[in-house]
């Protein structure tokens, strides 16, 4: 066998040899050219040592160090493939370059330190050559994988090469670390193995012609690249623990080391197909090492400009379009959560909102308070287990056209979801697309409360106006009734003609008397506080439509049952009495107007139906709850069903529409039922 290793060691020396012969003569002038020249060199004493150790007999030490000097010269040339040098200053200066020798230094100095300090023991030798042929291996790797397809073409032999010789070595020594000394018969293998990669390293020198390779890293390699090294550093571990398993294991240690290996192989391979931990490192990685997938600023200037730019009727509309445009869907609404199992459709278009789907939003509503996720209604049908304790009816969500549930937070309150339809363009969401679509909700989030505080504000605005209106009219209106009492409180000086002074004191006392009825119900009206008590809603019905049938058309009760919760009646009546006059105003004296009282679930449910006129879609989104647009002249101040929508939404209740032109109007309230006094 020290013949075979004499001849094989020497095979090589000669061989690399003539490389570097050949190297020198193409006298290529570039340092990638002059490295590959160096490493051949090195190459060629490091054989020749290993040929001169068999057969003068000195120590491995000294081939140990002679192949450690050539690993990190082949490691330094894999790393200039990466950059670009004119001079050899320039390559020490590079910081990649200088990291490798200082770690490279501090290992060779440790390992041969400890090998001194414990009675020249090869296992931290051994363990040294298993980390810098690892190290290589995983900057093989990189350079492999972060290549274009031209660069591949021209690197795949060297990589190759140098692999080969990596690999031969790591397991050569990862043996030797688990069994304590050296196989010979891998041993002097390794000249053999040298010259037969050495044509591969003769046509990698014959492609890169001008002595360059540019190299992109991308996120991707360095995800197989971590891998690697995972695999790696574990393997290096088993290796120290089969090293203290045969120490001692006295007798068996060989069997338990032997037992030992397959096992741990079983488990760096169930760990390295695990999904969860590759998901794992690849999120790490992306996150921590890497620029995002997005450009956030660019993104942010993007978002300015779709708000400066969207045109829509209103602002759920503006926020839904921007929103849809982020995920490339032509589908999309924006839902208002009210209590935890109503919630109020904003803006929708082309997803289909049924009383079905506003039930699954309950579960989802705790969910995205609990969890702060988007939803993935594809990938929870993929794979639930992903959306603990969440339970989604995906048939019926893909009935709707809604894909991706979007949670809306203002501050840390949750305001409600978009909803979003399928899209071509929209794959499988990884972690960056939610944090973009989570970012851009809670900007639109801000956006639509803001336009919601602006509203309030104008309308607080115009009832301060209509404030300072009333008190002007409540000014004049005292003077009105000065001038009448002073009228009746000189009356006495002109009873002359009593059949006409009396006259006259029947009209001045009766103007007095509504005049003093209108000042104190205006009074009244500024200081009226809402007081809820249980009340029976059907004799409230019963109330307003017995008070409406004094005009034409008469209204009828369809449909009626007993419904008591705690609500303020006196303002009910109102509410319910100005949306039947609407109604019948609306309507032909010839026509009909309905109503109906249900109670569904938790819910009261009050229909008022005609067949009047109806109302164009345009006119119910921009005039219709609009405080102060009247369509009545000057017989209306406009604020009515204003009034009416405040009141209902101000105890948790809705107020929805649904009208025809030509066929007539309903109006629909949904009341959820409070049995507690407030």
């Amino acid at each position: 066998m020290n013949t075979i290793g004499l001849f094989g060691y020497g095979l090589a020396s000669v061989g690399y040899l003539l490389f570097a012969f050949l190297l020198f003569a193409a006298r290529n002038k570039t340092i990638l050219a002059k490295w590959v020249l160096i490493s051949a060199l090195v190459t060629v004493g490091a054989n020749a040592v290993a040929a001169l150790q068999i057969s003068m007999g000195f120590s491995l030490q000294f081939v140990m160090l002679a192949d450690s000097i050539k690993i990190a010269c082949w490691s330094i040339l894999i790393l200039l493939c990466n950059v670009e040098f004119r001079t050899f200053k320039s390559l020490v200066k590079n910081e990649h370059i200088r990291k490798y020798i200082v770690v490279w230094l501090m290992l060779m100095l440790s390992s041969w330190l400890a090998t001194h300090t414990f009675n020249y023991s090869y296992e931290y030798l051994f363990l040294l050559f298993i980390v810098l042929n690892l190290w290589a291996l995983v900057l093989l790797e990189q350079l492999f994988r972060s290549a274009n397809e031209q660069i591949r073409w021209a690197i795949w032999p060297l990589i190759i090469a140098i692999a080969s010789v990596s690999v031969f070595d790591f397991v050569l020594y990862a043996q030797a670390t688990m069994v304590a000394s050296i196989d010979f018969d891998f041993w002097y293998s390794r000249g053999y193995i040298a010259v037969v990669v050495l044509p591969l390293l003769l046509v990698s020198t014959r492609r890169i012609r001008n002595g360059s390779v540019r190299i992109f890293v991308s996120r991707n390699v360095v995800f197989y690249s971590s891998m690697l090294m995972i695999a790696g550093l574990y393997l290096l571990v088993m290796a120290l623990a089969g090293y203290l398993i045969n120490y001692f294991g006295g007798k068996w240690g060989d069997l338990v080391s032997i037992g030992f290996l397959v096992l741990s192989s079983i488990v760096l391979i169930a760990l390295l197909i695990t999904e969860s931990l590759r998901r794992n490192v690849k999120v790490f990685i992306a996150k921590n090492f890497f620029a995002n997938k997005y450009e956030y600023r660019d993104e942010w200037l993007n978002l300015i400009e779709k708000i400066e730019t969207t045109t829509a009727d209103n602002y759920y509309q503006m926020a839904t379009q921007i929103m849809m445009s982020t995920l490339k869907t032509s589908s999309g609404s924006i839902i208002r959560k009210v209590t935890d199992t109503q919630f109020n459709t904003l803006y929708s278009t082309e997803v289909e909102i049924s009383k079905e789907v506003k039930q699954q939003l309950g579960g989802i509503s705790r969910f995205c308070q609990e969890k702060g996720w988007i939803v993935d209604v594809k990938e929870y049908e993929r794979t639930p287990s992903l959306y603990p304790n969440l339970t989604i009816d995906t048939a019926l969500c893909t009935q709707s056209n809604i894909r991706i549930v979007i949670p809306i937070f203002i501050g840390k309150a949750f305001y409600g979801f978009f909803l979003l339809g399928e899209s071509k363009e929209l794959g499988r969401l990884n972690w960056e697309d939610r944090d973009l679509f989570f970012a851009i909700s809670k900007q639109l989030g801000n956006f639509v409360s803001l336009h919601e505080a602006n509203d309030k504000l104008a309308e607080s605005k115009q009832f301060d106006a209509f404030n300072r209106m009333s008190a002007f009219l409540v000014h004049d209106l005292k003077n009105v009734q000065a001038q009448l009492g002073l009228i009746n409180k000189n009356a006495e000086k002109h009873r002359d003609n009593p059949e006409f002074i009396d006259d006259v004191f029947e009209t001045v006392e009766s103007a007095t008397e509504r005049l003093e009825k209108v000042l104190s119900q205006l009074r009244n009206k500024q200081a009226a506080q809402s007081k809820s008590e249980l009340t029976d809603i059907s004799k409230v019905v019963e109330s307003v439509v017995e008070q409406r049938n004094v005009k034409k058309p008469t209204v009828t009760i369809t449909q009626t049952s007993s419904c008591h919760m705690a609500i303020d009646s006196d303002t009910l009546h109102s509410v319910l009495n100005h949306l039947i006059q609407n109604a019948q105003e609306a309507t032909n004296p010839e026509g009909w107007v309905k109503v109906s009282l249900a109670h569904e679930d938790k819910d009261i449910i009050i229909e008022i139906s005609d067949n009047g006129c109806g109302m164009t879609p345009e006119f119910i989104k921009k005039r219709l709850f609009k405080p102060f647009d009247t369509t009545k002249g000057n017989a209306g101040m406009g604020i009515g069903v204003f009034e009416a929508k405040q009141f209902i939404e101000s105890i948790a209740g809705i107020l929805s529409v649904d009208s025809e032109v030509g066929k007539g109007s309903t109006f629909q309230i949904e009341l959820p039922i409070k049995p507690v006094f407030e």
